[in-house]
């Protein structure tokens, strides 16, 4: 679903770009990985919080890249809401398996 949302053009990734989608309110859904730094999760998480966004910690920089077809990203945003409403049921199916 999330290289479904990035080819549609309803994905910001790199961590300037997804704060910037947050703080517009332009970001549905964000997904951060994993293996990123605490400062990096905890950055996201406050802000998250504040601007009253779901977020995720999900795989790695490497396959959360590989999903919208870039090298490697720390986070990214879905900026459409019906597609973060796909994205987000998907993880919460995988959080339960």
């Amino acid at each position: 679903m999330i290289s479904i949302a990035a080819k549609s053009g309803n994905v910001v990734s790199g961590e300037f770009s997804t704060e910037k989608a947050v703080k517009t309110g332009k970001a549905f859904l964000v997904i951060v990985a994993d293996d990123s730094s605490d400062n990096t999760k905890k950055h996201f998480s406050d802000m998250t919080t504040f601007y009253e966004v779901p977020i995720y910690f999900y795989g790695d920089k490497t396959s959360l890249g590989r999903a919208i077809g870039k090298e490697f990203r720390a986070s990214l945003a879905v900026t459409d809401e019906n597609l973060a409403k796909a994205v987000e049921s998907k993880l919460c199916i995988n959080k339960t398996e």
